[in-house]
């Protein structure tokens, strides 16, 4: 078993990663409340949301609740949280409950939104089922909803009691979910850790193939990672943007086709080739990078392209309401070197034009 921990202080929590966490919550039912809402989706509801609701309840917590919602990013709504408010209400949960967000990152966010609201906060366990979840949306404490003028746009940074990751899990995971996941895997890589980088060139098919060690490690290095960051810069004031290469204009593709068209992994490996492009065009970074990264996310079965029939006004359309855009300047994730990220404000906006005309079709 692995245990990484987030250092935030009175706010810090673990991050466990061991097989079969899942089948056996006594190693982690000391982060529960005697009130416990497990929320999950439709899909894993039977898959492992009503034998973790018995296994709960069989450990002694007075009260174990079930909600499945709608499965899929277009539900990740307002409207499919307050679900989550009625079944809370109904079931008279007070300020000590603990409610457990058992899915991906659509449940893992709209359920820490939820936590985050209701009575003024109370806590929440996050038990991610993707790799994308897993090395990624579980972890810092980001929380909210989409609107249908931006992704993630309505939200809070609420942290969670802790992270519990289940290996197995990965194993019935459908391989375009385990290409998404694996697209926040290779971030890391390009901003923060070459080594990884290289790691991840000689390991790829291994993590294809979902090899139990070396998703172990990938995992661990990615959490470990996000982690740091999240140390320094909880709410994303400065070091913690550097966690979006490749997401603001991976939001657009997907605020674009609709949400749940291209998976969210999808549209990020897309967008992490156009923000190395862009990098190589303003001179900063070597293009034998960006060769090795669309190699890499090509490999993972990811997309290095814009979506069919996508233009350039479309991006920027809702790239002009992204998160990072300040004063209503447009600020980018980009590379200076492998392993090396900057956010910027600061460059040739008609190098993005010729990036972005490059990746769409006429």
């Amino acid at each position: 078993m692995s245990l990484l921990n987030v250092d935030l202080g009175e706010r810090s929590y673990p991050i466990i990663i061991r097989d079969k966490l899942l089948q056996e919550p006594s190693a982690w039912h000391s982060y529960l409340s005697s009130q416990v809402l497990v929320v999950t989706n439709e899909t894993l509801a039977p898959m492992y949301g009503q034998s973790l609701q018995e296994d709960l309840r069989a450990a002694g917590l007075e009260q174990v609740e079930l909600i499945a919602l709608p499965d899929g990013e277009a539900y990740k709504t307002l409207e499919t949280v307050n679900r989550i408010f009625d079944v809370l209400l109904e079931k008279r949960f007070n300020r000590k409950a603990t409610l457990v967000a058992l899915g991906g990152g659509v449940v893992g966010d709209m359920t820490g939104f939820a936590a985050a609201c209701y009575q003024r906060g109370v806590n929440f366990v996050q038990v991610p089922t993707t790799l994308l979840a897993q090395v990624d949306s579980s972890v810092g404490g980001k929380t909210g909803v989409n609107h249908p003028l931006g992704k993630n746009m309505i939200g809070a940074f609420y942290q969670p009691q802790c992270v519990v990751i289940d290996l197995c899990v990965l194993d019935s995971l459908p391989e375009r979910e385990l290409s998404a996941g694996i697209a926040e895997v290779i971030k890391y890589g390009l901003i923060y850790d070459a080594t990884f980088f290289d790691w991840l060139e000689l390991n790829m098919d291994k993590l294809v193939a979902r090899d139990h060690d070396a998703l172990a490690y990938a995992i661990e290095k990615s959490c470990h990672t996000k982690a740091l960051v999240v140390a320094e810069d909880e709410k994303e004031s400065g070091l913690r943007a550097i966690l979006n290469l490749g997401h603001t204009f991976g939001h657009a593709i997907e605020a674009h086709m609709g949400y749940g068209e291209w998976l969210h992994g999808e549209a990020v490996g897309a967008g992490m080739s156009l923000a190395c492009d862009l990098s190589v065009r303003l001179g900063w970074l070597d293009e034998s990078v960006k060769t090795r990264a669309d190699v890499l996310l090509k490999r993972a079965g990811l997309p290095v392209h814009s979506p069919e029939g996508m233009q350039p006004a479309d991006y920027l359309k809702y790239m002009a309401v992204d998160k990072k855009v300040l004063d209503k300047k447009l600020r980018l994730v980009l590379l200076k070197a492998l392993g090396e990220a900057v956010v910027t404000e600061d460059f040739d906006h008609a190098a993005l034009d010729e990036t972005l005309k490059t990746y769409c079709q006429p």
